[in-house]
């Protein structure tokens, strides 16, 4: 039961070199008691390289991304990105990787969006040969990879991979092959009657260990509410369309993404992220708190990291 937050150059506040602020930002993270820090994939910069880098000047934190897009990269590539930076981070590195949204990518990259669960699965077993280190071969229907000779790198084996994944399917095959899963904008209704049950049940058939839920909640601790959720709800707007966020938010009764939004003083949030940990989620990483202030954004770590330890003693 630990407490996360999610980086990004685009928080408030980055005006210099951006990865020496997000570095910075992780060793603020650090300080502030937070277990785990995560960057997310962006065009313009690499989330695994700011994780290599951030894992190695910070010493003792949790290291992942949040999440990469598995569309357009090839798994052997993703595997030597993500051996280097367990390796470089001494064994600190987690693996989040997505399916991505085939109306977002599709236009950039210009390549055919695969079938997303098959892609996946077949995805997630070339990532675990490559793990291995072995010299394989495999052929699916999405996937053809024959290695010549070992694809380990010495240091950076055994990399955990977590899945965004919140639909049945999806989460079917990440229950079954990865470790566990980290759902953005599914709220703790969502988790506990939809991705928990479905995501255990699946770990449980494949004989794997219980996986992680690391729920991605956004969490904002402001004295101005109402600036900061019109805010949100135009920062968030993007997921309201896309078909696997609008089932999930239905399936909470949200109308809006922002509506899961925790914004307010330091009880409001504190009481939110409460809800996360009793739904199931064994992990809560915090986003969005960088998104007016620099000083709301400490706020809001300081309180978060204060609020799992207090569910840790009561239970």
């Amino acid at each position: 039961m630990t407490i996360g937050v999610a980086l990004t150059s685009a928080d408030a506040g980055t005006t210099g070199n951006a990865v020496d602020e997000l570095i910075a930002r992780t060793r603020e993270a650090a300080g502030a008691g937070v277990a785990s820090v995560w960057f997310s994939q962006q065009i313009s910069h690499d989330a695994i390289s700011l994780a290599a880098l951030a894992g190695r000047e910070v010493p003792g934190i949790e290291i992942g991304t949040s999440v990469v897009p598995i569309y357009a990269r090839h798994p052997l590539v993703l595997s030597s990105l993500a051996q280097t930076a367990r390796a470089a981070t001494g064994g600190r590195f987690t693996l989040g990787i997505g399916l991505g949204a085939k109306s977002f990518h599709e236009p950039i990259f210009g390549v055919e969006y695969p079938p997303p669960i098959r892609h996946l699965r077949e995805y997630l077993t070339v990532l675990r040969q490559a793990f291995a280190g072995d010299e394989f071969g495999f052929d699916g229907e999405t996937l053809s990879v024959h290695t010549p000779g070992s694809s380990a790198v010495t240091g950076g084996q055994d990399v955990p991979v977590i899945v965004a994944a919140m639909g049945p399917q999806a989460l079917r095959v990440t229950g079954e092959l990865a470790d566990g899963t980290l759902p953005f904008l599914a709220g703790p209704k969502a988790l506990s009657d939809l991705i928990v049950p479905v995501l255990t049940r699946a770990a449980e058939s494949a004989g794997r260990r219980a996986p992680r839920v690391i729920a991605a909640v956004p969490a904002i601790v402001t004295d101005d509410v109402e600036a900061v959720r019109e805010l949100a709800f135009r920062e968030l707007a993007f997921y309201s369309d896309i078909p696997s966020y609008r089932q999930i938010l239905d399936a909470e009764g949200a109308g809006h993404p922002a509506d899961l939004a925790l914004i307010g003083d330091e009880e409001v949030v504190a009481a939110g992220i409460r809800r996360y940990f009793d739904a199931g989620a064994t992990d809560v990483v915090v986003t969005q708190a960088g998104l007016r202030s620099t000083e709301e954004r400490l706020r809001t770590w300081q309180v978060s990291a204060e609020a799992v330890g207090q569910v840790r003693r009561d239970r």
